[in-house]
């Protein structure tokens, strides 16, 4: 929610702005885009509404990810434009979306992931992106390994819907409990051979 600040390029200084909302003026590469799928929308109206249900109808498909060269910085990043239903993967199907010239764009920092157990291995041959592999991606496109998830009002018809941000926190609760429980466990053993089996006085 914070105000959005110029994007830095130092990647020490990247590194501690995850979920940091940055802007950027510049034009996209269009020919170059990637898409990270299968993904659902984000829409939290909708995941209110669902929340406690066993099961979901919402539409897969994917986010679209562009290179954008950023005109004052003098370096091209890669832009998460947001989400288009499987149908509109082809950005032949989606021309009326594909912004031409320069704009203005606001965004969310996001850093690499690591590919996380049963998570495929991304596939650049197939242009089908399970993780975000920032050093791949921007090898393949030529880009710098930084990307931000465009903001809602990015959207524009007929092209992906922005605020595509799914904020994770770390969860750490199971480590608490097998670290308490574990000392506790210790202890309780320790009190144990202590006072419980002392050898008997002679």
């Amino acid at each position: 929610m914070a105000e959005p600040i110029p994007l830095p390029t130092d990647p020490l200084e990247l590194r501690s702005l995850e979920y940091r909302p940055v802007k950027v003026r510049g034009h996209f590469d269009h020919s170059k885009e990637l898409h990270m799928m299968p993904r659902t929308m984000v829409d939290p109206a909708r995941e209110a509404r669902a929340a406690g249900q066993l099961s979901s109808t919402a539409e897969s498909g994917a986010y679209v990810v562009t290179p954008f060269r950023c005109t004052d910085l003098g370096i091209t990043i890669l832009v998460n434009r947001g989400f288009v239903p499987r149908k509109k993967v082809n950005p032949d199907t989606r021309r009326q979306g594909q912004i031409e010239g320069e704009v203005d764009l606001v965004g969310t920092v996001r850093l690499t992931e690591t590919r996380k157990p049963f998570v495929p291995e991304n596939d650049p041959e197939r242009n089908h992106w399970h993780y975000r592999d920032l050093e791949a991606m921007a090898r393949l496109t030529g880009a710098e390994p930084i990307f931000i998830d465009a903001d809602f009002k990015s959207t524009v018809p007929g092209g992906p819907i922005g605020g595509q941000t799914r904020v994770t926190l770390r969860n750490e609760h199971m480590q608490y409990i097998l670290t308490w429980y574990g000392l506790c466990a210790a202890t309780s053993y320790l009190w144990c051979k202590k006072f419980l089996r002392r050898p008997p006085a002679v």
